[in-house]
């Protein structure tokens, strides 16, 4: 599962893909949707080169937090670290509470509308919450 969502914990688009695909490729699918706006990733975004790639296809920032015990670490603003704890707790909650992990569907198509379903009422969760 693949996500964007504000920093209001709202979703605002996500895409379900096999297992194998790894989270770089979502960024593809994205870069055309957005644009003049800033995206905090984690740390599978660190490639300077597709920040790069986003900045100047549609002046995306991509912001990557980095480990304090990571090579060339230097502190994100505040702004951004008050920004990344929601969501982090936004997606935990999505697989805890909604029990998303464990899913025993048979079909994809099943698959696909169970995680949909669980997207939509968290989303309205959030929207009551604010």
């Amino acid at each position: 599962l693949h996500a964007v969502c504000t920093t209001d914990e709202i979703f605002t688009d996500f895409d379900v893909t096999q297992d194998c695909v790894h989270d770089i490729h979502y960024l593809k699918d994205i870069k055309q949707l957005f644009q003049n706006c800033t995206i905090l990733g984690d740390k599978a975004y660190l490639s300077i080169d597709y920040q790069r790639d986003l900045f100047t296809y549609n002046q995306i920032n991509m912001e990557v937090p980095m480990g304090k015990n990571q090579l060339g670490y230097k502190p994100k603003p505040y702004i951004f670290r008050k920004s990344r704890k929601p969501i982090d707790t936004l997606f935990s909650q999505l697989c805890d509470q909604f029990m998303i992990r464990r899913n025993y569907a048979k079909y994809f198509d099943v698959f696909k509308n169970r995680i949909l379903s669980k997207i939509m009422s968290m989303t309205v969760i959030q929207c009551i919450n604010k």
